[in-house]
C-alpha cells in the first residue's frame, strides 16, 4: 500500500491537495493517477471513484475534459498552424520580442540538462519548443510540437491548458495528464501577462521527473514575471515620449520587417510594431487589411472602390495614404500601385489558416467577431462575409460537440437553428442537454416560423 502523500490522499483526503509541491511523494502521486485512469477506462459508476484519486485541481480538469468528450487514448493529430502560417503568427505575436529574454533566463541553462522549453500563445497554441534535438523530436511524438495546440480543450489535462483555464502557474506531472500518450513528461507552466492583466502567452519547462521539483516551478515563474517586467518597462519607456505611439514608429516599422494587425471583433483595431501594440482608426485599418488581401498591389481607383461605394478622388486617398504612413512607417508599402512592401500578419490570416488545417476549434477561438464590424467599406464587407461564411460552414461540418456549443453560445450562433439541429446530434438524447437545446430549437420555431427554421437547417 502507498503511503498517504503531503496534502491528504484517499480514503479520507484531508488538506488542499491542489497546492501540494511538484516533487512531493510521487511514487503515491503515479500510483494514484494510474489507478485513476482504470476507473476513467471503466467508466459508469467507477467514475465517481476519482474523487479519492486526483489533486482537486487535476480533477476538475478531468471532468471538464470528459464533458469535452476527449478520448484519454487520443493518438497524435497533424492538426495545427505549419510552416509560413506558423512563422508569420508567431513573428507578430506580442510574447514575439520577449525571445531573447527567455532564450537567456530559461533556454540556454535548461537545454543543456536535457529539459526542453515550450513557448505557447494565450490560447495554448504551440508557438516554439527549445532543447537540444532529440529531447525536441521526442517531445514531438507526443505532441509538444510547434503549431500544437495545448488547450485543455483539445487535449485535456495538461500544465500549459490548466495556466489557460486558471490563469496561475501549476505543475502536472506523469497520469495526471489526460492522454496516455503524454504519461511520461512532467511540465511545470506560468502564465505571461500583458501591462493590462490580459494573458499573452504561457512559458513551461516539460522533462522527466526532474521537473517535478519546487525550484523549476519556482524558475519558470521566475521567468514569467521577469517577462511581465519587460512588457511594463517597455510600456513605460512608450509613455515617456512626447509624440503619440503610432508617430514614434516610423523607423521601427523599417527595421522590424513585420507587422501585425487585429480586425476582428468589436473592439478597436490593433497594429502591432515590433512587439508594441497600438490603437488603429478604422480607415487606416481598412486600408492596411486590403493591401494584405491583395499583395499584388491596388491603384488609387481600385482601392477607393474598395473603400467606397461613392467616388472617391485620387486627393483624398493620396491623404489617406500619407496619414497611415505617419503611423506605419514611409517604408511599409509603395505606390502605383499601393503595395506592401513587408508582411502583415492579420488575424484574419491565421483565421484563415487554421480553417485551412482543418482546425475548427482554433478557428473560433481565433474569431473574437466579425471583420472591423462598423466598416461600410465594399471591400471589407467581401472579406467579412467570405469569413462568416467559411467558419459557419467548417461548424456545421463539425462532428465535435465543444465547437458547436461555442458557436450556439455566441452572438452569430445564438439563432442559428442549423447549428442547434447539429449541435443537438451531438448529444445523448437521454442527456439533460438534449432537452435543453431541443428546446431552444422549439423556441427559434415559435420566434421564426417553423417554415424558416426548417430552411435554415437545410440551408437554404
Amino acid at each position: 500500500m502507498v503511503s498517504n502523500p503531503a496534502g491528504g490522499w484517499p480514503p479520507r483526503p484531508s488538506g488542499n491537495r491542489s497546492t501540494v509541491e511538484p516533487g512531493a511523494q510521487l511514487g503515491a502521486l503515479e500510483a494514484y493517477a494510474a489507478q485513476a485512469h482504470g476507473y476513467l477506462s471503466a467508466g459508469g459508476e467507477q467514475l465517481s471513484q476519482l474523487a479519492g484519486l486526483l489533486r482537486p485541481l487535476v480533477l476538475e480538469s478531468w471532468l471538464r475534459s470528459l464533458r469535452g468528450g476527449i478520448d484519454p487514448m487520443d493518438v497524435l493529430s497533424e492538426r495545427g498552424l505549419r510552416g509560413a502560417d506558423l512563422q508569420r503568427y508567431r513573428d507578430a505575436h506580442p510574447i514575439a520580442p520577449l525571445m531573447p529574454l527567455i532564450d537567456k533566463l530559461l533556454v540556454q541553462d535548461t537545454a543543456r540538462t536535457g529539459l526542453i522549453v515550450v513557448v505557447a500563445d494565450q490560447f495554448g497554441r504551440v508557438l516554439t519548443v527549445h532543447g537540444n534535438a532529440d529531447q525536441v523530436n521526442a517531445a514531438a511524438e507526443i505532441g509538444l510540437r510547434a503549431g500544437d495546440d495545448l488547450s485543455e480543450r483539445r487535449i485535456g489535462t495538461n500544465a500549459v491548458g490548466l495556466v489557460i483555464r486558471t490563469g496561475r502557474a501549476t505543475w502536472i506531472h506523469g497520469p495526471e495528464h489526460f492522454l496516455h500518450r503524454m504519461h511520461q513528461i512532467t511540465g511545470a507552466a506560468a502564465p505571461v501577462h500583458d501591462p493590462d492583466g490580459r494573458l499573452v502567452g504561457v512559458l513551461m519547462i516539460a522533462g522527466g521527473v526532474r521537473v517535478a521539483k519546487p525550484e523549476i516551478l519556482a524558475l519558470v515563474k521566475a521567468a514569467a514575471t521577469a517577462a511581465e517586467m519587460d512588457l511594463v518597462l517597455t510600456a513605460m519607456r512608450a509613455q515617456q515620449h512626447g509624440r503619440p505611439r503610432e508617430l514614434r514608429r516610423e523607423s521601427a516599422a523599417g527595421e522590424s520587417g513585420g507587422i501585425g494587425l487585429d480586425v476582428l471583433g468589436l473592439g478597436q483595431p490593433q497594429v502591432t510594431i515590433s512587439g508594441e501594440r497600438s490603437a488603429l482608426s478604422q480607415r487606416h485599418a481598412e486600408i492596411l487589411l486590403l493591401l494584405a488581401e491583395h499583395p499584388e498591389g491596388l491603384g488609387a481607383d481600385h482601392l477607393a472602390l474598395l473603400l467606397d461605394d461613392t467616388d472617391l478622388d485620387n486627393g483624398t486617398i493620396r491623404a489617406a495614404m500619407s496619414r497611415l504612413r505617419a503611423v506605419v512607417g514611409s517604408n511599409v508599402f509603395g505606390s502605383r500601385p499601393y503595395r506592401l512592401r513587408v508582411h502583415v500578419a492579420t488575424d484574419v490570416e491565421a483565421l484563415r489558416a487554421a480553417l485551412d488545417s482543418g482546425d475548427v476549434d482554433y478557428a473560433l477561438r481565433l474569431y473574437a467577431g466579425p471583420v472591423l464590424p462598423r466598416s461600410t467599406a465594399p471591400g471589407i464587407i467581401d472579406i467579412r462575409d467570405e469569413l462568416r461564411v467559411r467558419l459557419r460552414t467548417a461548424v456545421l461540418g463539425s462532428t465535435d460537440s465543444a465547437v458547436l456549443r461555442r458557436w450556439t453560445a455566441g452572438p452569430e450562433g445564438r439563432d442559428d437553428a442549423a447549428a442547434w439541429a447539429a449541435y443537438r446530434a451531438t448529444v445523448d438524447r437521454s442527456s439533460p442537454l438534449y432537452a435543453q437545446i431541443e428546446a431552444k430549437i422549439r423556441v427559434l420555431d415559435r420566434r421564426l416560423g417553423a417554415d424558416a427554421t426548417r430552411m435554415q437547417r437545410s440551408g437554404s
